[in-house]
């Protein structure tokens, strides 16, 4: 997340901020299409265009009798990325493999209740879906703005995860489709109200996924406030690009280009410490399998890498799956992102296809600011106040290497 697009009137400060931290050390049709087709030719005849619309299907209810619309975005490649305006979620990406199979590569459900019921309501694992106010965690739910100290949502060993008690996950979002010259898109948009889980100021979010011609996944967020508040936002698909083929992910290779990751305490919560990678095995530096090495960290890989490029679009990370050959490349303009091997899944929530998803089913890679920054001063800033516009990017771009 370069800093410079994210609050852009505070480029310069945000860049400061970093270099200081441095030196301091039903809708169920269309997602049944899931795993069997193959990839068409490239041409307007074989598949979506820009010039054509996305298509939108009813998912079911809220218990308090809302409608959930669930959205398909598709390109010319066969491509399909299914969104649901509950959490702005991912519910669905197909993905053509190696061979021009296409498949789901995303965790998920078939239908809204699977997003609703006690069993992922009690785990809580946020497949798929948008998070704010402030992705990751606030040590204690508190922090303090111009002095005055605010009190969050607690949700997660007496601190603030992924917005507290009623995040962005569980919020009807208002969607509206369209196209674009890079493909189609789906716009999202919600007002956080001034005190929503004790976060100041009425913020306005407007998310827009875009599918592209490239097989790209990329999702833009904006926001503005009128009173300055913590704002952090992210995506939280769980990916596996051998879903359905493999029960976890422990054979996917990845890259991170960072030098240095955020060192926790046994809550997860940031000591301030940026600790080299070097000779750890938090080195991605070059490829490595997710578990090779993964038995070294206790309770497994759920931490903030620091990315080495702190401005303008650039690498976080590199995924390549051997035996369907597909490939993921995460680019975004944030200094950080957090790689969660999905250590805390177990066995208790059944997905699309019916599959189960045990640990490690999936992995995350949440482009972000750092956790708990609105309490580290060495950390880049995440207050957006009045009169700036938080704005960040994040692409999904998949390939394949036969």
């Amino acid at each position: 997340m370069p800093i410079s697009s994210r609050l852009g009137v505070l480029a310069a400060g945000f860049s400061s901020a970093l270099l200081l931290a441095a030196c301091s050390s039903n809708s169920t049709t269309s997602q049944e299409t899931a795993a069997t087709s193959t990839a068409p030719a490239d041409s307007a005849a074989t598949g979506a265009s820009a010039s054509t619309m996305p298509t939108s299907a009813s998912f079911g209810k809220t218990a308090d009798g809302q409608e959930i619309q669930l959205f398909t975005l598709t390109n010319a490649k066969g491509m399909k990325a299914t969104i649901s305006t509950y959490g702005g979620t991912l519910t669905s990406l197909l993905v053509p493999d190696k061979n021009g199979k296409i498949s789901d590569v995303v965790l998920g459900f078939d239908k809204a209740e699977g997003y609703l019921s006690p069993e992922f309501r009690k785990s809580n694992p946020y497949f798929g879906a948008l998070i704010g106010r402030y992705g990751n965690r606030i040590a204690k739910g508190k922090f303090t703005i111009d002095g005055k100290e605010y009190q969050v949502g607690v949700n997660n060993n007496g601190n603030s995860l992924h917005g507290g008690k009623l995040g962005f996950d569980q919020k009807i979002w208002t969607a509206k489709p369209g196209t674009s010259a890079d493909g189609q898109t789906l716009t999202l948009t919600y007002l956080s109200k001034d005190g929503e889980e004790g976060y100041p100021g009425n913020l306005n979010v407007t998310v827009v996924y875009t599918l592209t011609a490239d097989n790209a996944l990329k999702i833009d967020y904006t926001a503005t406030t009128d009173k300055a508040t913590p704002v952090n936002l992210t995506n939280h698909a769980y990916f596996n690009l051998a879903l359905g083929q493999s029960k976890d992910v422990l054979a996917h290779v990845v890259t991170i280009p960072a030098d240095r990751y955020t060192v926790v305490n046994d809550q997860l919560i940031p000591t301030g410490e940026l600790k080299p990678v070097k000779g750890t095995p938090f080195d991605f530096t070059t490829p490595h399998a997710i578990g090779e090495r993964i038995a070294q960290v206790p309770g497994g890989y759920d931490h903030n890498w620091v990315l080495n490029q702190a401005s303008g679009q650039h690498s976080a990370a590199t995924v390549y799956e051997p035996t369907t050959g597909r490939t993921m490349e995460v680019t975004t303009d944030e200094p950080g992102v957090q790689f969660y091997t999905g250590n805390f899944l177990d066995g208790s929530l059944k997905g699309k296809n019916d599959v189960v998803y045990g640990k490690h089913a999936g992995f995350c890679l949440e482009t972000q600011h750092f956790p708990d920054s609105p309490n580290q001063k060495a950390f880049p800033n995440t207050v957006l106040k009045p009169g700036e516009t938080y704005h960040t990017t994040t692409s999904y771009t998949f390939g394949v290497r036969k």
